[in-house]
């Protein structure tokens, strides 16, 4: 059974709403990560140069669209209120169904935007729909160690700490540790 929301359905919350991006998106999204292409890249996975290209972005949203209608990946945008401005990006990814009924959330966020309190709305945005819509179970984050503020928004949001994954990442060349966090569903 799939529970993917409908594409214009905003999931809403004080200060932001996220909805799943389409591939009209795709030259918002590829301003957004061009304008924070250092900033990102700092907490992200190796990219490819041609990552940076209309094309892919495009490519990307597409499949994205069709991950979330097998329900694999749900990829969301963090717009703002007031204007309606692509702030970041927050994603439910390797969902697992079966006797586990999990996924991991990941999030990027607008340089000049953080310490807004909006990633920490995005997350429990997020999380109450993968507990309520997707009824999984349990929803984890990887973050490095020295990514206080991104700790912080997972606790603010009720993740718990769990453990220490030992260089599980490479991000700039080199594998790094990421705090094992998450969240389990109160209803369960």
């Amino acid at each position: 059974m799939n529970q993917s929301i409908e594409m214009e359905q905003k999931l809403s919350g004080k200060s932001i709403y996220i909805r799943l991006l389409t591939v009209e998106d795709a030259e918002e999204m590829l301003q957004l990560q061009l304008e924070n292409r250092t900033f990102f890249e700092e907490f992200a996975m190796e990219r490819k140069e041609d990552f940076y290209t209309l094309e892919s972005h495009r490519k990307r949203l597409q499949m994205f669209a069709e991950n979330a209608k097998q329900d694999l990946d749900y990829y969301f945008g963090i717009f703002s209120h007031e204007d309606g401005r692509l702030l970041g990006t927050i994603n439910l990814f390797s969902v697992i169904r079966g006797s586990i009924q999990s996924a991991f959330v990941g999030y990027f966020l607008d340089k000049k935007h953080n310490g807004k309190g909006y990633a920490t709305e995005a997350v429990k945005l997020i999380v109450k729909y993968a507990f309520e819509e997707l009824k999984l179970h349990r929803v984890e984050a990887g973050v490095m160690p020295h990514n206080l503020g991104s700790i912080r928004v997972l606790e603010k949001a009720g993740f718990e700490k769990e453990g220490l994954a030992r260089k599980n990442v490479k991000i700039k060349g080199k594998w790094e540790d990421h705090q094992q966090m998450a969240i389990v569903n109160p209803a369960d």
